[in-house]
């Protein structure tokens, strides 16, 4: 392997495959940087693989000979990060050794390998079972629900976000079993395929990264009954699919409320940010006061050994009065990720799930439990 390439770019790519490496291997190639170059292509190939999620990308490089090696990941990417910023890197291997050479304009280094045949391959999956898809769609999903999952590993199938495809709609959906993130995407046109599965929260943390970078309109998905392969022009995701049943959400979300609440979602957020200090200590507990004869909403607080708060707004409320409370870091979390100028609060009673919904927006639904209240 002999090979000349930017700095700037290696890091960042080393930044990408770093995510899939295990902090606790258990195998020693496992900890390691599979390089492989390519005259041919003139690319640097690196992937990351921990068994479970694995990361391949590629970088453009004068490549003079190819060759592959393990690397060990973490001391690599540490002595790459710090090499001169913007200068040309030299990497080289001689036939039959496993040592990789590093050199820049100031200094030389020798990284101690593995033999690359060592290295465990990516999952081949079906390419029958493929379909294209937007990023945009990809990033909608996943912004609006990966913040509900669970992080219960004894409920393994709400570590994840589950993902359903039917004809022209494809949901996404997360709960942790206190709240319920959905939200249904029209696709421009039908998909040859329906499916259903889901996909663990970790896989989608790094995908998300990958298409915030990668800024290409598409990629291509294909999966089995195990795995699942995501393919942008220069990079791939493989990722085990969680197993189990995911629970039949649509069930949960009632079908009509008493009372619907619409208010301006920036001063609802502002007012909770602020409220939420209080909150903090005292179980994030906010009690919501719906007052329908004045159209106003009161949230309070009292946390004795702290101080109280009060914040009142403005609303547009048809049904009874109510009182209920919410930890308030569940309704942040959804706050943050709608992005309309109002929201809807669906409401029954003060032990019924409460349903909040941007108004005019995506077709996006927060499902949320109250807090019991006590007298």
């Amino acid at each position: 392997m002999k090979l000349v390439c930017a700095q700037q770019e290696l890091s960042q790519h080393l930044s990408l495959v770093s995510r899939a490496i295990s902090g606790r291997p258990t195998l020693p190639i496992l900890s390691h940087i599979l390089l492989e170059a390519d005259a041919k292509t003139s690319t640097l190939a690196l992937t990351g693989f921990d068994l479970s999620l694995g990361i391949r990308t590629q970088l453009s490089a004068d490549v003079t000979e190819s060759g592959s090696l393990a690397v060990p990941a973490r001391l690599f990417s540490d002595m790459v990060n710090r090499l001169p910023s913007g200068a040309p890197i030299s990497l080289s291997q001689r036939d039959g050794d496993l040592g990789l050479g590093i050199s820049c304009l100031t200094g030389q280094y020798q990284v101690r390998g593995l033999g690359a045949e060592d290295y465990p391959a990516l999952p081949e999956i079906d390419a029958a079972q493929q379909v294209a898809l937007t990023v945009e769609h990809w990033l909608a999903g996943i912004g609006q629900t990966l913040f509900a999952v669970s992080s219960d590993e004894s409920k393994q199938i709400l570590t994840g976000v589950h993902i359903k495809l039917e004809a022209d709609v494809m949901e996404f959906a997360a709960t942790d079993g206190h709240r319920l993130a959905a939200v249904q995407i029209p696709l421009a046109e039908p998909a040859p395929m329906d499916f259903a599965l889901t996909l663990p929260a970790r896989t989608l943390k790094e995908l998300e990264k990958i298409l915030n970078l990668a800024k290409v309109p598409s990629l291509s998905f294909a999966f089995d009954n195990s795995q699942v392969r995501l393919v942008l022009p220069q990079q791939v995701l493989t990722s085990r699919l969680l197993e189990g049943q995911y629970p039949n959400y649509a069930l949960l979300i009632p079908n009509q409320f008493e009372r619907q609440v619409t208010v301006e979602r920036k001063p609802l957020l502002e007012a909770l940010e602020r409220i939420a200090i209080f909150a903090e200590q005292k179980n994030n507990i906010v009690r919501f006061s719906f007052d329908s004869d004045q159209q106003t909403l009161i949230m309070a607080v009292d946390a004795p050994d702290v101080g109280t708060g009060q914040e009142s707004l403005m609303m547009q409320m048809t049904g009874p009065d109510l009182d209920i409370a919410f930890n308030v870091k569940y309704l942040l979390d959804a706050l943050k990720v709608m992005s309309t100028q109002a929201v809807r609060i669906n409401l029954n009673g003060n032990t019924q799930p409460a349903v909040w919904q941007p108004v005019g927006g995506s077709l996006f639904r927060y499902l949320v439990m109250p807090v019991q209240l006590r007298s």
